[in-house]
């Protein structure tokens, strides 16, 4: 089967989260001469597949076979993947079947290898991930097989193939804050104790307020304002009760009891109640682990550009495996449409994927 065979019959499988529409059943079938272990839970469906060459460092290639609806307007069939002037459009191209198919095609092709090289595939990467990979890292820590070494292959690139790396990811903690007072008569505002009135002074200290300052890594820690409500959209009842929503996407120097910290300090003459939670934490591997510097070299070889090493975008699985001790990093095509109508890749980009994943098996 061709590297294209391979990956448009990925795209034909409606693998919309977190039905795997039989698609880790035909890549345990493509990988038979690894070993498979399935782990099933509710309706998430899991595979780790595994091969011994020798005594040696375990690298892992790891993702997801889910995708998200494909919405309404597309100018093809979302599941029918179609080749036009170099792009393959189909859902799932970019986000993420088309590092998929890379990654089974080098470890397909793979003759010898320095080590363990697996797999972790989970089809609830886009949904509520609580059943995916992370219950597959919880076996394997059980078993005492952590990869030492990983690469996730979202799509990570922004202007061309090869210019992006991602060693780590910022975190991700949402809040709401709740503030009370007294509902009263616009006309008798000092018999009421109006919400909007107690928070306005604190506002320019909420809202763009950085935790710190950021390093070479992460961009500062920013507190971001998504939501305030208050009132009942009438201009003569003065409101009891305010909803403050937030988000901030967290770098390795601020924790969620540093967010905590500050929040209480600032309204404690206030009347409120704080909810955090963080759905996402932080982590860097370090820009000269053998795995940044391999992937750096190769990709540089492959494309002749040289990728910066960033940490921005949103969350995905690489933050499971390196809450894990996994030294993390992602590598994908170009992101520009995934979860969008029309999404498409160019096949070159799958392509020179399969042989820098290729490289990096044979020079490990």
């Amino acid at each position: 089967m061709t590297l294209q065979e391979l990956f448009f019959k990925l795209l034909r499988h409606k693998s919309i989260t977190p039905d795997d529409a039989g698609l880790l059943d035909f890549i345990e079938e493509y990988l038979s001469d690894f070993t498979a272990i399935r782990i099933d839970i509710n309706d998430t469906k899991n595979l780790f597949l595994y091969k011994v060459f020798s005594k040696g460092e375990h690298l892992c290639f790891a993702g997801h076979v889910d995708v998200v609806p494909p919405g309404i307007g597309w100018n093809s069939d979302p599941f029918e993947p179609t080749l036009k002037d170099g792009f393959v459009h189909a859902r799932g191209t970019q986000d993420m079947k088309s590092g998929v198919a890379a990654f089974l095609k080098a470890c397909k092709d793979a003759k010898d290898f320095n080590g363990t090289l697996s797999i972790i595939l989970t089809s609830d990467e886009e949904g509520d991930a609580k059943f995916g990979t992370i219950e597959v890292l919880k076996y394997l820590k059980n078993k005492n097989m952590i990869p030492d070494f990983s690469i996730v292959a979202e799509p990570t690139c922004e202007g061309v193939f090869g210019d992006t790396i991602k060693i780590g990811r910022r975190g991700s903690i949402n809040g709401i804050i709740e503030v009370f007072g007294k509902q009263g008569h616009a006309a008798y505002p000092q018999k009421s104790v109006n919400t909007i009135n107690l928070i306005s002074p604190l506002l320019d200290k909420l809202t763009a307020h950085n935790f710190d300052r950021g390093d070479e890594n992460f961009a500062p820690s920013e507190l971001v304002v998504t939501d305030i409500r208050s009132g009942m959209e009438v201009t003569n009842v003065t409101p009891g009760h305010l909803k403050l929503m937030f988000n901030v996407r967290n770098s390795t120097k601020t924790s969620k009891e540093d967010i905590e910290t500050y929040i209480n300090t600032l309204l404690k003459e206030l009347d409120f109640k704080l909810i955090l939670n963080q759905s996402a934490k932080s982590f860097v591997t370090k820009r000269d682990s053998k795995i940044v510097k391999l992937l750096q070299s190769v990709v540089q070889d492959i494309t002749k550009v040289n990728p910066q090493l960033t940490t921005g975008g949103g969350t995905s699985d690489a933050r499971l495996l390196a809450e894990f001790g996994v030294k993390t990093v992602e590598l994908g095509v170009i992101n520009d449409r995934i979860h969008a109508i029309n999404e498409r890749c160019k096949l070159q980009e799958v392509e020179d994927l399969t042989k820098i994943f290729i490289k990096i098996i044979e020079k490990f």
